[in-house]
This record gives C-alpha cells, sequence and structure tokens, in this order.
C-alpha cells in the first residue's frame, strides 16, 4: 500500500487528536484523555515545543469509509539519560487497525529512530501495555528490549493533586 511519512504540522491537529483518543478507546484507556487539539496546537507548535510529531497518510484513493488519510502518529520529544546522553521518548505509536499490518507502524517508528540519530540521540525509549503481546512481540522484532524485565525499572508518575502537594516547599 503506498503511504508517505512526514512531519506533523498545525493543520494536522485535529487528526492527532482524533487518533489519540482511538489509540485511547484501543488500549481501554479513554477516560484519562485530557489532550485537547488546543492543547496539541499550543504545545507542540510554539516557540518552544513540549513534542514533536510525524504523520502518516494515505492517497485519496485509499482514504477510511469516514474520509480521513491521516492514517497513523507518532508523538516524541527529546530528553536525556544520566547513563547514555542524548535521548528520544516516543509517547505514542499508532496506526489506524483497517491499516495495520502494512509497514505503516514500522514505518514511523523508524522515522523517529532516524530522527533520534540525527539529533545525537543514544536510545529510543517508550512504553507499552503488558496485555498488548502483539506490540511487545513488534516491538522485541526490531530489536527492542523490556528494561522492566531486564533492569527492574519501574514506570512511575506523580500528578494532579499528588504533583501540587510534592511542588510545596
Amino acid at each position: 500500500m503506498e503511504f508517505s511519512i512526514r512531519a506533523a504540522n498545525l493543520e494536522d491537529c485535529k487528526d492527532i487528536a482524533r487518533m489519540i483518543l482511538e489509540l485511547s478507546e484501543y488500549e481501554k484507556l479513554s477516560d484519562r484523555v485530557k489532550v485537547t487539539q488546543k492543547d496539541l496546537e499550543q504545545d507542540g507548535f510554539s516557540k518552544n515545543p513540549f513534542f514533536h510529531g510525524i504523520v502518516a497518510e494515505v492517497p485519496e484513493q485509499h482514504r477510511t469509509a469516514d474520509g480521513h488519510v491521516k492514517i497513523g502518529y507518532s508523538l516524541y520529544f527529546y530528553s536525556y539519560s544520566s547513563w547514555k546522553g542524548r535521548s528520544v521518548y516516543m509517547e505514542d505509536l499508532y496506526v489506524m487497525p483497517e491499516f495495520r499490518g502494512k509497514g505503516i507502524g514500522k514505518a514511523l517508528m523508524s522515522k523517529v529512530a532516524q530522527l533520534g540519530l540525527a539529533a545525537g540521540c543514544k536510545q529510543l525509549d517508550f512504553t507499552v501495555l503488558d496485555w498488548n503481546k502483539s506490540s511487545v512481540d513488534f516491538y522485541m522484532s526490531q530489536g527492542c528490549a523490556d528494561i522492566t524485565a531486564d533492569l527492574g525499572l519501574h514506570c512511575m508518575r506523580c500528578e494532579g493533586d499528588a504533583m501540587e502537594r510534592l511542588a510545596q516547599p
């Protein structure tokens, strides 16, 4: 199937917001999504963006029944590892269900890796739900390692009221 991968732009935020909701429904976590199209526009396309994105598109003749040509995306940002140095974190990798198994997810992930290497990154980090065996298998087939098992690391989060309390001197 013919498709292209390109850098996301401000006009893509509506479709990225739509696909974030689709991804959250697949992950059975849709009640946790708080980000809006406006948030994406402000946070990804301001003078100092908090994230970067790429989108996968198909030609008009392959558009979805709902008329979508933007059928996948990845959001990523740069971070720093005190052990390895520069790294890139892939926040999301998503391809609409009817377009899976056609190399689009691999192409998106490969592009994030290329962009990370071009920026001098030594590693690509991301999370995957433990029940999502097909994704875990895909990532492992790409040479990725499960550092939860290998290093015993746990991904921790502090948010909302807990973050407010933590921020108090």
